[in-house]
């Protein structure tokens, strides 16, 4: 069905990723399915809100401010800082009948909607994924990071079935969804994701589609690995610091999920991936490195590292939980009034790295 009308949702926070913001607009803007609008919500940064405003006006004959039609909306976040609220934003503002997501540090391939689009010819799928290909500021992958982790720079791994799959969630910076799917779900929780805090949590996108599937018995997700995104992965984050951090913050999160949904739907993708699929990484590294090939021993001990401190931070999340010291919400999203852009945030410029 060609007609589907795609809403584009791309959340900012930080002029440093000015330039790779452009770009992400930019190729959604030159899709093959043409999106029916791209929304830019701002996080609590009234100069990047004003900014991007003025960067996607352009000037009438007589010189008076013109809005550039209906394709891109600059907005600010409605909610409470973080990635939920400001996602919640945009599906409020929202204006298709189907909701994308692509993170502002990242470029989608040109069939990337139509990839989506047609994921949605079974009136049950609600939601549609695709693959996350990490783009490294060094231009190679570091030889001691395993694939099994690039969920830590925010990508696809090793351990995903390929082609058009049924899945139990599919990965927020790279999803598609039916709009209607959040009237009956609720929108992401704030509370779980990146809200600003040191820590580069996660997991919001996994709460909301379980929640989702429970809203919805017969709801199907699917990941096409057609629909294909290249993310920045700064250099910063090829760092072996980051990932230690990354994966104990992982660890936090999937609590606050087990939390939210119980262990049974929050761990049961994992349970598969450390049984089956870390160990077989820890195999290949290790006859990797007694072939003497770079970075095998580096990746089966990076496996192991990654494993054990994961495991940490979902122990310290669920003690927490457990005592209320940590406390996440989903709200129902209320629609926005239809404006062009919503006025500039009062809070300071926030955020930390996503």
């Amino acid at each position: 069905m060609s007609d589907r009308r795609f809403s584009v949702v791309i959340c900012a926070y930080t002029e440093d990723r000015w330039d790779d913001i452009l770009a992400a607009v930019a190729s959604v803007r030159n899709q093959s399915h043409p999106a029916l609008e791209t929304l830019l919500v701002v996080d609590h940064n009234p100069v990047l809100l004003d900014r991007l405003a003025e960067e996607y006006r352009e000037y009438g004959a007589d010189g008076s401010d013109v809005a550039r039609g209906e394709e891109v909306r600059v907005l600010a976040n409605a909610g409470p800082r973080g990635l939920s609220a400001g996602r919640n934003t945009g599906i409020a503002a929202s204006r298709g009948d189907f909701v994308a997501f692509l993170d502002d540090d990242a470029v989608a391939e040109p069939d990337w909607l139509r990839y989506f689009s047609e994921g949605f010819d079974d009136e049950k799928v609600v939601a549609v994924g695709g693959r996350t290909a990490p783009a490294w500021a060094s231009g190679r992958r570091p030889a001691w990071f395993p694939e099994e982790f690039d969920w830590v720079v925010g990508a696809s791994y090793r351990g995903m079935a390929p082609g058009k799959v049924q899945v139990r969630n599919v990965l927020g910076g790279n999803a598609s969804f039916r709009r209607t799917a959040f009237d009956a779900s609720g929108g992401f929780a704030t509370g779980i994701g990146r809200d600003g805090d040191k820590r580069p949590l996660g997991c919001e996108e996994t709460e909301l589609c379980i929640r989702m599937g429970n809203a919805l018995p017969d709801a199907v997700l699917l990941i096409d690995d057609r629909a294909v995104i290249h993310h920045k992965v700064p250099a910063a984050r090829e760092r072996f610091a980051y990932f230690r951090t990354r994966c104990y913050a992982e660890g936090l999160s999937k609590a606050l999920v087990s939390q939210s949904v119980g262990a049974g739907d929050g761990l049961s993708s994992e349970r598969s991936y450390t049984t089956r699929v870390l160990p077989a990484g820890v195999a290949r590294g290790m006859g990797d490195a007694l072939r003497g090939r770079k970075g095998g021993a580096g990746r089966a001990g990076a496996i192991v590292v990654g494993l054990v401190t994961t495991a940490g931070g979902y122990v310290v999340g669920t003690t927490r939980a457990r005592k209320g010291s940590v406390t996440f919400k989903s709200e129902p999203i209320t629609p926005l009034a239809a404006t062009g852009s919503a006025p500039a945030a009062t809070a300071p410029a926030g955020g930390e790295s996503r």
